[in-house]
């Protein structure tokens, strides 16, 4: 199934120490008449579900809400994802909520973090939350970390008050690049990946989420542009890349283990680490996409 992150601005309201959005204060915003245009290219292209990221999706609050009932008329999920700065109050939170239910919102993704709450008073999150929960919207929090004693407090929190949340780990880029790495030492896992494409606010699409605009090497992840190339042509550049199914479907790990990484090596990195480790070296993703390379590849069994 196709899905999509839609980046219809990197401009932010806060500026948070972990985030992989654009630095210096320069931002791009897309056209709001070319992203109503986009929507109905996206459905055509049979794309069945959009997040709304990047920035902070609700500087443009009338303009995003226009194209989440844009996403309910041609049929498709929508999703935004949010820092939460608007929820100081509680009758304002439940009457912008109550708006993007209507509007056809299906879900609202609520950024969470020690570094988010530098910025958001953290009971911004829990009336948002609980905004969600009257009114009858799904929602769940995105609690981003980097798994050590620091984040215990923040995560506490959000069991005190029963809140839905998923631990997502940090991703080393944009101002989280200069971040140390703390040793992660899990289970030998697959790290198999999704995939899901961002669409920039440039109209330039990445076969994954916005960190990949940071393989700056070899820009491995980037699809192309909808300025010179179909919506639907970049689609299947993504599904049809071997090394891109392999990622999918074998995961990170089995080509890290393929490209001769110890498994001592391999367990110290995040899946997000190990991916860049491997695929943002010119001369080895020049191997790796070899197709003997790749025939060999498919068939690798750790």
């Amino acid at each position: 199934m196709r899905n999509l992150a839609f980046g219809y601005s990197t401009r932010c309201n806060i500026k948070c120490d972990h985030c992989v959005a654009v630095e210096g204060g320069a931002f791009q915003t897309m056209e709001f008449a070319r992203a109503q245009e986009l929507i109905g290219h996206l459905s055509e292209a049979n794309v069945k579900g959009i997040s709304f990221t990047a920035g902070e999706p609700f500087i443009y609050l009338n303009e995003i809400n226009k194209l989440v009932s844009l996403c309910k008329q041609h049929g498709m999920y929508s999703r935004v994802v949010t820092n939460c700065l608007w929820a100081k109050t509680k009758e304002f939170s439940d009457q912008l909520v109550t708006e993007l239910k209507n509007s056809g919102l299906s879900q609202l993704r609520l950024s969470y973090s020690r570094w988010h709450q530098k910025n958001v008073d953290r009971n911004n999150v829990l009336l948002a939350a609980s905004s969600c929960q009257d009114v009858g919207l799904d929602y769940f929090i995105s609690f981003v970390t980097d798994f050590t004693a620091l984040d215990d407090p923040f995560e506490e929190f959000l069991r005190e008050h029963q809140l839905k949340f998923f631990p997502e780990p940090i991703i080393h880029a944009g101002r989280a690049n200069s971040f140390s790495n703390s040793e992660l030492l899990t289970d030998y896992q697959t790290n198999c990946c999704p995939m899901n494409p961002y669409l920039a606010p440039d109209l330039t699409m990445y076969a994954c989420c916005d960190a990949g605009a940071h393989f700056t090497k070899t820009n491995f992840f980037r699809l192309g542009n909808l300025e010179d190339t179909s919506i639907d042509q970049l689609f299947s550049l993504s599904e049809t890349s071997r090394l891109f199914n392999v990622i999918r479907h074998s995961g990170i790990t089995a080509i890290a283990s393929f490209a001769g990484y110890k498994a001592r090596e391999i367990v110290r990195y995040k899946k997000c680490q190990l991916c860049k480790k491997l695929f943002d070296s010119p001369d080895q993703l020049a191997y790796l996409q070899r197709p003997d390379i790749l025939d060999r590849l498919s068939k690798w069994v750790r």
